[in-house]
């Protein structure tokens, strides 16, 4: 795989009057690679995708796209961009057609090329049949298609899109997510959502960004790794001679857990959750779980181990900072 870096962020920061939005941010995204930007509400995620876009200058700190700062040639860095905003800027009087037809004179699209980039577009994003539909009669998850299809008109090396499945009902979802996958093996692709499962599903790397600055950033195997939260185990449980405040003193004899919840299910049945943290090694925490059932005279009729999950790390990782 092609690993050329294509975007260079170097301690960008930036200030809006007395507010500081961005602080100290540095990330890299190479060739065929596609970033998940994740982050709550105000965290800066749209300041650093229009600073990337070259819609804002930074503040302090440098930005390269293809090896240009964006400060020095903001139109050059244009034509190496697809965007698509949270908020698509679409002309509803216009049919789909009309649409893209002038987004491709703005991109300086040769007329003679025109056609062909339309309808690789409109086929990409699945909106041949609605071409020659006015936007303002389209669903919101087909006007998203719309300004999806404007974003790859010109073909550009790099896409950047800023929630790009909202407003699509589960099947449309799955589409664009899949094309989004197949993207990322050509382009380097920037994506903000708010969805954890698409991080899972279409990114090979992930950054969490809040207030202003890098919470974490790698792979997402990786960083589930790294966070060494451990796991928490789900048993369902038969003891006919316990009830739940029993069920949970038995479960203090397995030491060197955390977070006890049990409940009552049914006449000598109890679902039971703990937290075992990651120092213990995972095979020997269910040997451990299953040697103390037996000595207790307990039934195990069910048990999961539930990882560390990205939305687990997202939780924790931006309540932490909030908490600071």
């Amino acid at each position: 795989m092609n690993t050329q870096v294509k975007i260079d962020v170097r301690n960008l920061s930036k200030q809006y009057g007395t507010v500081q939005a961005v602080t100290d941010v540095s990330f890299s995204v190479g060739d065929q690679q596609v970033l998940g930007f994740l982050g709550p509400n105000g965290a800066g995620k749209t300041t650093i995708m229009k600073i990337l876009t070259g819609f804002h200058f930074p503040s302090s700190g440098k930005v390269l796209v293809d090896g240009i700062p964006v400060d020095e040639d903001p139109l050059e860095i244009k034509k190496r961009i697809g965007y698509l905003p949270e908020n698509v800027p679409l002309y509803g009087d216009l049919t789909v057609d009309e649409y893209l037809n002038f987004a491709s004179e703005a991109r300086f699209i040769p007329k003679q090329k025109r056609a062909d980039a339309i309808n690789t577009s409109l086929s990409a994003c699945a909106l041949m049949p609605y071409r020659s539909r006015k936007i303002e009669t389209l669903s919101k998850g087909y006007r998203q298609r719309t300004g999806l299809a404007q974003a790859i008109l010109h073909d550009p090396p790099i896409l950047i899109l800023d929630e790009p499945t909202t407003g699509l009902d589960p099947n449309q979802i799955i589409e664009i997510r899949s094309l989004i996958k197949e993207l990322g093996k050509r382009k380097t692709v920037i994506l903000s959502t708010h969805i954890l499962q698409e991080v899972e599903a279409i990114c090979t790397q992930m950054l969490i960004i809040n207030d202003g600055r890098i919470a974490v950033q790698g792979r997402p195997e990786e960083i589930a790794g790294s966070m060494k939260g451990g796991d928490t185990w789900e048993l369902i449980l038969k003891d006919s001679s316990g009830n739940a405040d029993a069920i949970s003193e038995k479960l203090s004899l397995l030491g060197n857990i955390s977070g006890v919840l049990v409940e009552t299910i049914g006449s000598g049945d109890f679902s039971a959750s703990f937290f075992v943290p990651a120092d213990e090694d995972r095979q020997n925490a269910g040997e451990r779980i299953f040697d103390w059932a037996v000595a207790q005279g307990i039934k195990i009729l069910g048990m999961n181990r539930k990882k560390l999950s990205i939305e687990d790390i997202f939780v924790k990782l931006t309540s932490e900072e909030r908490n600071k």
